[in-house]
């Protein structure tokens, strides 16, 4: 398989390739999901990037994703409220902007939370798969991008598929330190 290129694609279309077999896509080098967040927001996606790296417990997360998602004060700060709210930005209530092409959540570092609260970390990763494939049937592309600087990460697969690594590094040799 050819090497990630934002550049160059099927039909110019980096989201389509992203989306074509899961709605969360792994990243471990920062530069490749620079590039990538670049290419989507240049073709009218919504991009918002939340860091995990200081994600000490589940309610440090719902916190930050709270705030970038503008979620209601009613929030109630746990995972079936989370799950709530998604239906509502999938509907585009809030936290995403209707006159985009689509919304990127991506998350950096996302390992750390994933160590510290590994069912919390899986458990949001299937909410926003599921909620991707909501968005697709009424005609709207939702994505998640999450990027580990733990090369071996894995995750159970979310909404029934798979979460893969983009075309660059999925394989092992592409995610070691060069």
């Amino acid at each position: 398989m050819a090497a990630f290129d934002p550049d160059s694609n099927l039909n110019g279309d980096v989201a389509y390739r992203l989306l074509a077999n899961t709605a969360v896509t792994l990243f471990w080098r920062r530069r490749l999901l620079a590039e990538t967040t670049v290419w989507l927001t240049e073709h009218g996606y919504q991009v918002i990037t939340l860091d995990a790296a200081d994600w000490s417990t589940e309610g440090d997360m719902h916190r930050a994703v709270a705030a970038a998602l503008g979620f209601p004060d009613y929030y109630g700060h746990n995972l079936d409220a989370l799950n709530d709210c998604m239906r509502d930005v999938v509907g585009q209530q809030y936290g995403w902007t209707p006159a985009t092409t689509g919304l990127a959540v991506v998350f950096t570092a996302y390992d750390t939370f994933a160590t510290r609260c590994p069912r919390a970390a899986q458990i949001v990763l299937d909410i926003l798969a599921e909620h991707s494939r909501s968005a697709a049937l009424i005609g709207r592309r939702l994505m998640c991008l999450v990027q580990s600087n733990d090369p071996n990460i894995t995750f159970e697969p979310v909404g029934a598929t798979p979460v893969n690594w983009n075309d660059a590094e999925w394989l092992n040799a592409n995610r070691r330190a060069v």
